[in-house]
């Protein structure tokens, strides 16, 4: 029959496991989303902002897909660094580093693989009857994830491991107390440096953005993660007490 503790330990790793499994799952998926730029304004039907900061640099609201599920990640990673610290996060921060450049590597495989002609010729047209070839916007919109891959893990991994960093420095002041604050604070100054360091890397030195449009987007992006990630702080409280229900602690 098994002891208390033995129980205890059964469930804390089955907590490790759902979690990373969690965590992996959405940032694997927000780097191979994140090569599209969408618009917020036009995305609700509103005109874009245009707001003009300093001469021609003008900001509207463009971010990256990927920042749609990012903000689940930030969950994820403060309530790892909770319960298992920093070197759980450190932890798995690497393998879902390693496992996405494992996804780009068969990303770049699958294009090489030559296209069956029926399979062209029945996706030879769009909806409008416009000339489509479909191989090249398959390999067009997966390959541009390709040009990104050296910076999305750059930022992923300076990001998470600051991430765990900050939360565990403020954790020492605040001990059990003020999670939103341990939270919060993780995530504007980790997201602050992912937020701009992906779009440098990735847009301005591997591709031809201008560095008025990477500063740009990057900003919203900033936004839209702090944004998130305080509105979702409930979240981040709803399970804690879920996982402490769980864990009978």
């Amino acid at each position: 029959m098994e002891s208390t503790s033995e129980i205890g330990s059964k469930k804390k790793d089955n907590l490790y496991i759902i979690l990373c499994s969690i965590f992996i799952t959405n940032a694997v998926l927000a780097e191979i989303i994140g090569v599209k730029i969408f618009s917020f304004e036009r995305t609700i039907g509103v005109s874009p902002a245009q707001i003009q900061i300093y001469k021609d640099y003008v900001l509207d609201f463009n971010l990256t897909a990927g920042v749609v599920i990012w903000p689940f990640v930030f969950i994820f990673t403060d309530v790892i660094n909770e319960y298992f610290g920093r070197k759980g996060v450190r932890k798995i921060s690497i393998i879902t580093a390693v496992l996405i450049c494992y996804v780009f590597f068969i990303v770049w495989t699958v294009t090489e693989l030559e296209p069956a002609q029926f399979w062209l010729d029945i996706n030879s047209k769009d909806d409008q009857g416009n000339p489509f070839n479909v191989d090249f916007a398959f390999n067009r919109v997966l390959m541009q994830g390709m040009g990104i891959m050296v910076g999305s893990v750059t930022a992923f991994l300076v990001g998470q491991l600051l991430d765990a960093w900050v939360f565990h420095r403020l954790k020492t002041i605040t001990g059990s107390k003020m999670i939103w604050l341990r939270a919060t604070g993780s995530t504007m100054i980790s997201q602050f440096i992912d937020s701009f360091l992906v779009l440098f890397i990735a847009f301005y030195f591997f591709s031809n953005w201008p560095i008025e449009q990477v500063i740009s987007v990057g900003v919203i992006n900033y936004i839209y993660k702090v944004g998130a990630a305080i509105l979702l702080t409930p979240l981040l409280y709803l399970a804690h007490y879920l996982i402490d229900g769980y864990l009978k602690k």
